[in-house]
C-alpha cells in the first residue's frame, strides 16, 4: 500500500492542524458516504447553501451542529412504525452522520425543513480587519540638510 507522508511539510509550520487532518482524509482512499443525497449552492459572492434529500425525517429527528469550522449534520428516525408491515420499501430512513470541513469566517445562519429537504445557510463575513483595504501614498518633501564648510 503507497502512502504518503506529509510530516516533513507541516514540521516549520504553525497552526496548520486542520489542512493537515484534511489532507490526510483525502490521501486515505476511505469510500465517501452518499447517504443522503446532497447539494452545495453558491446563492451569492458570499452566501452558501447546502440541500439534503431526507424524505421521511422530521424536524425532531434531525440534527445540525457546528464546532470549531465544522458542520455535523445527523439524522435518525424515531419510532420508525414498528407494526409497519412493508410491502416495499424504497424511502431509506435510515441514520445518517454527515460532516463538512468550513472555511474560516463561515456561519451558519438558518437550518430549515421543506418539502423533504432540509436547506442550511452559510454566510462568509469578513471581519473588516482582514479585508484588504487601500492605503494612501503620501507626496513627501524632501529635507535638505544644511551643510557647513569647516574653515
Amino acid at each position: 500500500m503507497n502512502t504518503i507522508d506529509l510530516s516533513p511539510l507541516f514540521r516549520s509550520t504553525i497552526g496548520f492542524d486542520r489542512v493537515s487532518r484534511l489532507l490526510d482524509s483525502a490521501l486515505s482512499g476511505g469510500e465517501a458516504p452518499s447517504y443522503p443525497p446532497y447539494n452545495i449552492e453558491k446563492v451569492e459572492d458570499n452566501r452558501y447553501r447546502i440541500v439534503f434529500a431526507v424524505a421521511g425525517f422530521g424536524e425532531n429527528d434531525l440534527t445540525v451542529t457546528v464546532k470549531e469550522n465544522t458542520l455535523l449534520v445527523s439524522g435518525k428516525v424515531e419510532g420508525d412504525g414498528e407494526n409497519v408491515r412493508y410491502l416495499h420499501r424504497g424511502i431509506a430512513g435510515r441514520a445518517f452522520e454527515r460532516r463538512f470541513e468550513l472555511a474560516d469566517h463561515i456561519q451558519v445562519d438558518a437550518g430549515r425543513l421543506e418539502n423533504g429537504l432540509l436547506i442550511i445557510d452559510l454566510t462568509r463575513e469578513v471581519p473588516e480587519a482582514l479585508k484588504p483595504r487601500s492605503i494612501p501614498i503620501a507626496a513627501g518633501s524632501a529635507k535638505v540638510i544644511e551643510q557647513k564648510v569647516a574653515a
